[in-house]
C-alpha cells in the first residue's frame, strides 16, 4: 500500500513591499530533499498572500539528470488567483530515498512577488534565482544567478510512498524558519529514523494573536488564526510541533517609541495560552499528535524587560504542565545558561539574544524526544 506524504514544505507569508516587488523573465530553482523513496510526486504553488493572480509559465523536476515537465490539468503553465493554490498533476518518476532533486519554475511575464517566506538551514541553503528560462539548464551560470533564502509560491512537495512513511510539521516563527527543523531532518537521517520526514511551516515575525496591517511591518506575517488552518494540514502528517509566542511578548513597546507597536498589543498569559489552545483544538481535528516547544531565553534582546521575562516564564510553565498536549519539548532548558536561565548558554546565542546560533539550533533538534520520531 502507498500514500502521499510531504517531504518538503514551507509557509507562505507576505513579501516585503518594495518598488521592485514584481519579477519578469526569471527562474527560481529550489533543491528538494526527499527522505523517502517514491514512484510519483506532486507539488503545490500557493498564492495565499497575493493580491493579484500570478502565472507560473513552466515547471520542471530534475531527477537523475533528466528534466521532467510538471503539468497542471494537462497544461505546462498555471495561473493562480489571489488567495488560492494550485496542485500539480501527479508526475510518475523514480524518487530515491535520501536524495535531492531540483524544482525549477519560470516566470515569463510580470509577476507579483508577494507570496513568499524566508527559510534557512542545512537543507534550505542552495536555492537560487536566475535570469531567463533556465528550467532545463543543468548548470546555471553564477553570472546569471544569485543565491536566495526566499521561497516564492512553492509551498509543498509530496511523494507517493510506502504507508509507513509519515511527516512531522514544525510550525512557528523566525526561530522555526531557521535551522532547527532542517537539523532535526539531518538527525533523522543520521540516526536511522527512515520513516519520518520533517517539514517547516514558519514565517518570520509572526505572532499567535496579532498581525500588522501597516506597510512598514506587513511582511512580519499573518496571525495564527489566518495561518494554522492553512499551513498545518499536510499530506501524510500525523504530528505537529508548535514553537511560537515570543513575538507576541517582545513586539509591543508603546506608541511613543513606535506608532505601530502599542502596549495594548501585549497579551496576558491567559490570552496567549488561549491562542495556543486554539492551535491544539485545530490540530486534534486533523487527528494529529501535538507537541509544544518552550520559548527560548531573551535576556539582552533590545526590548528585554523583567515583565516580559515573567510573561515568557508563565507561558513556558503552562506548556510544561498542561495535559492538553502529547508532550512538551523543552527547548528553553536545552539551550539556556544553567547559571543564568534568562540567557543563552555559551555558544548558543546568534548574537542578537533572541535567535540561537548554529550550535543552539542543533541543540534544539537534539532536544526532540526520540519517541516523537519513531512511528
Amino acid at each position: 500500500m502507498s500514500h502521499y506524504a510531504s517531504i518538503w514544505g514551507n509557509a507562505v507569508s507576505i513579501g516585503e513591499n518594495r518598488p521592485e516587488s514584481y519579477g519578469k523573465n526569471i527562474t527560481l530553482r529550489y533543491p528538494v530533499y526527499s527522505h523517502f523513496a517514491g514512484d510519483a510526486l506532486r507539488i503545490t504553488y500557493d498564492n495565499y498572500c497575493g493580491t493579484e493572480a500570478v502565472t507560473i509559465t513552466r515547471t520542471t523536476i530534475r531527477i537523475g539528470g533528466q528534466f521532467l515537465p510538471v503539468t497542471f490539468q494537462g497544461d505546462t503553465a498555471v495561473t493562480i488567483p489571489a488567495g488560492e493554490a494550485a496542485e500539480s498533476d501527479e508526475l510518475a518518476c523514480d524518487i530515491q530515498a535520501q536524495h535531492t532533486f531540483d524544482v525549477s519554475f519560470y516566470l515569463g511575464d510580470f509577476t507579483q512577488m508577494r507570496s513568499c517566506v524566508y527559510a534557512c538551514g542545512p537543507f534550505s541553503n542552495k536555492a537560487l534565482y536566475a535570469t531567463g528560462d533556465q528550467t532545463e539548464n543543468p548548470e546555471i551560470s553564477i553570472e546569471d544567478s544569485r543565491p536566495t533564502h526566499y521561497f516564492y509560491f512553492l509551498s509543498n512537495v509530496s511523494v507517493r510512498t510506502a504507508d509507513e512513511n509519515r511527516t512531522i510539521v514544525c510550525y512557528g516563527d523566525s526561530i522555526t524558519a531557521q535551522d532547527w527543523p532542517d537539523d532535526l531532518m539531518a538527525r533523522c537521517r543520521r540516526e536511522g529514523y527512515d520513516h519520518t520526514a520533517i517539514i517547516r511551516r514558519a514565517t518570520s515575525g509572526s505572532r499567535i494573536l496579532r498581525q500588522y496591517s501597516c506597510l512598514t511591518y506587513q511582511s512580519y506575517g499573518l496571525m495564527g488564526s489566518k495561518r494554522f488552518h492553512h499551513e498545518v494540514p499536510t499530506d501524510g502528517a500525523d504530528t505537529v510541533i508548535i514553537q511560537q509566542g515570543i513575538n507576541d511578548i517582545i513586539h509591543p513597546v508603546g506608541t511613543d517609541v513606535n506608532p505601530f507597536r502599542p502596549m495594548s498589543d501585549l497579551p496576558t498569559v491567559q490570552q496567549l495560552t488561549n491562542g495556543l489552545k486554539k492551535y491544539i483544538e485545530q490540530a486534534r481535528s486533523y487527528g494529529y499528535k501535538v507537541y509544544v516547544g518552550t520559548l527560548l531565553p531573551i535576556e539582552g534582546w533590545r526590548t528585554y524587560a523583567p515583565f516580559r521575562e515573567d510573561l515568557k516564564n508563565a507561558y513556558n510553565d503552562w506548556i510544561r504542565t498542561t495535559d492538553l498536549i502529547d508532550g512538551c519539548i523543552d527547548f528553553d532548558l536545552a539551550i539556556r545558561d544553567p547559571h543564568n536561565p534568562k540567557a543563552f548558554a555559551k555558544g548558543c546565542d546568534s548574537g542578537d539574544h533572541l535567535h540561537p546560533s548554529k550550535e543552539g539550533y542543533v541543540r534544539m533538534a537534539e532536544a526532540v524526544p526520540e519517541g516523537i520520531l519513531i512511528i
